[in-house]
């Protein structure tokens, strides 16, 4: 078995773990996070950090109603600049804690008081060790170069984060069912290696989502194009109408996150239009209409938090793309011209 494979299908277990080891953390953020009258979040990440970091925008916004901007690192690196984050919690998301332009945001932010905190999954981290609080992963060791339970994972700390903070126990509820109903996720294991095949010729799609689930079409794509080399291209459904739309050609494999929730109308509607473009569609969801209107669907179990979907929807967008390399007799651990840890300034 390959060791994404393995990874993918330890993320139970790592959320569970995840959670036992950081609530006492959390806490003493949040308790810092009123002491110093935070008002503005701001998070530095790249890759798949970054789109953890997308995620915990959404999830942060939407419960604490507290504005959160992704960092533009360059800003300090390579433009010598400074910025004015006094009030604000600023926040650095790093797999190996090794991300050289996010420990700059760091040392910014440190040097005019804000408040402090490194996502990492290496507690000996350099972030870890300049950032006032840390909160690790608890992923254990991550052999494969394409991430998936750090990313789960990061996404996860996040959540715990913003439901600390609007303190929402419905959502803390929510979160600590996430490690057992991704457990179900994986009952869609074998349907999706039977009909991967279908797409082994596949190199170009659009991946599309709505909202929160945004962050999920921006991995898949990332997982699509280290470990399948194909043209993923990833869209929010709302921008794609405003012109990429015109790309879509008969065919075309589109691949389309629609779980119950706010967003579901927005993701039936574009759904439609493809259909009427002869699109190949790629269904992810637990609403058996939208479902069955994909040439192929993967269902992902019931959801009644939307803050709760990303987290089914990314076990089934890497459990397509490492078995779409598998496929196509490619080796998804090691990518061509990538490595496990890419260091940035």
């Amino acid at each position: 078995m390959v060791k994404m494979w393995e990874e993918i299908l330890e993320q139970p277990v790592v959320l569970e773990r995840n959670l036992e080891k950081n609530s006492g953390t959390v806490r003493e953020i949040i308790e810092a996070v009123q002491a110093q009258k935070v008002n503005f979040v701001y998070i530095a990440a790249r890759g798949t950090s970054d789109h953890a970091a997308v995620y915990g925008k959404y999830v942060m916004e939407l419960v604490t109603g507290i504005p959160v901007a992704l960092a533009a690192p360059s800003v300090l690196t390579v433009y010598h600049s400074s910025l004015k984050l006094k009030n604000c919690l600023v926040i650095a998301v790093s797999q190996s804690g090794k991300a050289a332009d996010a420990l700059e945001v760091i040392r910014n932010a440190n040097s005019q008081g804000a408040l402090t905190v490194s996502i990492t999954n290496d507690p000996n981290s350099p972030l870890a060790a300049e950032s006032k609080f840390h909160l690790c992963c608890e992923a254990g060791p991550e052999k494969s170069v394409a991430a998936t339970k750090t990313f789960t994972a990061q996404m996860f700390l996040l959540a715990q984060l913003a439901a600390e903070w609007a303190e929402s126990e419905e959502i803390k509820k929510d979160l600590s069912q996430v490690p057992g109903k991704m457990s179900q996720t994986f009952e869609a294991s074998k349907i999706i290696q039977e009909k991967v095949v279908r797409y082994r010729f596949m190199d170009e799609c659009f991946i599309l989502a709505r909202g929160i689930n945004y962050a999920i079409s921006l991995e898949a794509a990332l997982k699509i194009q280290e470990t399948t080399y194909a043209r993923a291209k990833a869209f929010a459904t709302s921008d794609f109408q405003h012109g990429p739309i015109a790309m879509v050609e008969r065919d075309i494999p589109v691949m389309i996150f629609a779980p119950e929730g706010p967003s579901l109308k927005d993701s039936v509607e574009i759904i439609n239009k493809l259909k009427e473009k002869q699109a190949e569609l790629i269904i992810i969801s637990n609403n058996k209409q939208a479902l069955s209107l994909g040439t192929t669907s993967f269902a992902i179990p019931e959801t009644s938090n939307d803050l709760i979907s990303p987290f089914f929807n990314a076990v089934i967008a890497q459990m397509f793309a490492c078995q779409l390399s598998l496929t196509k007799g490619l080796n998804p651990d090691s990518p061509r011209g990538l490595s496990k840890v890419t260091i940035t300034k």
